[in-house]
């Protein structure tokens, strides 16, 4: 997931990202209310994590800012006060759970994660993402490294394709009957020639090739190991 923390503590600040990095997540920071609401509102997230006490703006007025302009992102509050009513206030702002500090990593770890799983099963995938290269499946965009990648129709229903299904070896029969809608074998190198297009545009002026033959089977997309 992509995450936000917004936390004015910076060593807290630091210590979360730390943990979520290494459990696989993509984390950008904001030390104060302002900075916070400016890249809740501007960027796209998978989760927030939003410290109650900010200076600037506080957290609960960012979780209803967001709210107010219909962004469901999900959020997780974090703060000391710890009461019924201090929860309830949290929760009735729009935040979807709160923790109370001090908290154990791994149950934040556990909670964002829960929300993140939550909100995939209820809203259908907008974006795929393996390492720097990502896909926006509404603006039909394709992107590396912030660079944009054009591709034509069928190229991008082959790099979808093999997208959803990372890391994992696609035949060319998978590929002719999923993206072509053959279902026979036309006997050209049609496939090759596509992958090797591909190939081009998404890996030819990076250091980590993302597209790998996979001799005798087909074709997968994956980091480098």
């Amino acid at each position: 997931m992509r995450i936000l923390i917004i936390e004015d503590d910076q060593e807290a600040s630091a210590y979360l990202a730390k943990g979520l990095k290494e459990a696989g997540h993509t984390v950008d920071q904001a030390h104060n209310g302002n900075d916070g609401l400016f890249l809740a509102t501007t960027e796209r997230y998978d989760s927030m994590i939003v410290d109650r006490m900010l200076p600037g703006v506080d957290g609960l007025t960012i979780v209803q800012t967001i709210r107010g302009a219909g962004n469901t992102t999900p959020v997780l509050i974090l703060s000391a006060l710890g009461k019924v009513d201090d929860r309830v206030k949290g929760l009735k702002a729009g935040g979807d759970d709160y923790l109370v500090k001090p908290y154990a990593f791994a149950e934040l770890l556990a909670r964002i994660e829960a929300l993140g799983r939550r909100t995939s099963a209820s809203q259908p995938e907008t974006r795929l993402k393996v390492e720097d290269l990502e896909m926006d499946l509404l603006a039909r965009t394709v992107t590396r490294s912030g660079r944009d990648i054009d591709l034509q129709p069928r190229e991008f229903r082959l790099l979808e394709y093999l997208l959803r299904h990372a890391g994992q070896v696609v035949t060319r029969t998978m590929l002719l009957e999923n993206v072509w809608e053959y279902h026979f074998d036309p006997q050209t190198n049609l496939i090759d020639v596509h992958i090797s297009r591909l190939r081009q545009k998404v890996d030819k002026d990076f250091d980590q090739a993302l597209i790998h033959t996979v001799r005798g089977a087909g074709y997968t997309l994956r980091a480098a190991r």
